[in-house]
């Protein structure tokens, strides 16, 4: 029987070495490429083309979610998996809109990962247990009801930088995207971020999520 191939993706070496040996522990798994950066990992997952991609959503220069975006494009028949800590509904959102098949916390990757592998090579969707009652909540979040009056205060600009940044694009990346300096996309999320009242990466992608900006991504 052919062994299913899996290439991982992990910036810290102790959970790539750990994610291996869960894999590598399986009979019928086997890891065929490692990765520490996102561009490291498009390049490996192209050329080795894996029937699993388990990939870190904090990778670094190219994130999981810009990572995973991409696969769907370049090798849409391969299982993208995001392995991640975030246990926020718009992440795993985010995730799922960008092709992944998968979705699990490094938390509990010793009892899911193997199972979300095996279920997403068949065709399914494998969200962590922990994760699953997420996807049947109302969308919006009270925490966020009251930024919902200052959006209209936003400027087009400062909208499209915000956008950029949930999408999961680095800063260098959306002032190359916009033609701008790094200083003026700084400037344009700081003064977004205090009409908001938003002060971390986290709430910035609920309230796009929030205000459907994902949706369309």
């Amino acid at each position: 029987m052919t062994n299913i191939r899996v290439a991982i993706a992990d910036d810290h070496p102790i959970v790539l070495a750990g994610l291996c040996m869960l894999i590598s522990a399986e009979a019928d798994l086997e890891v065929v490429g490692e990765a520490t950066s996102g561009p490291d990992a498009l390049q490996l997952f192209r050329n080795v083309k894996p029937d699993i991609a388990v990939i870190d959503i904090s990778l670094p220069d190219m994130n999981g979610i810009v990572l995973a975006r991409q696969l769907a494009e370049d090798c849409p028949s391969m299982g993208v998996i995001v392995l991640t800590q975030h246990e926020d509904r718009a992440y795993l959102s985010q995730a799922l809109s960008a092709g992944a098949r998968g979705y699990v916390l490094k938390k509990s990757a010793a009892q899911c990962l193997v199972n979300a592998i095996r279920g997403v090579l068949v065709g399914g969707l494998y969200v962590d247990p922990a994760m699953a009652a997420h996807m049947f909540l109302p969308a919006g979040k009270p925490a966020l009801s009251k930024t919902s009056g200052a959006s209209s205060s936003l400027t087009g600009r400062e909208s499209e930088v915000l956008k950029l940044i949930a999408t999961g694009l680095t800063t260098k990346e959306i002032a190359s995207l916009l033609d701008l300096s790094l200083s003026s996309i700084e400037t344009y999320k700081t003064r977004a971020a205090e009409k908001l009242g938003v002060k971390t990466r986290a709430e910035i992608v609920r309230y796009a999520s929030a205000q459907g900006w994902l949706a369309s991504v």
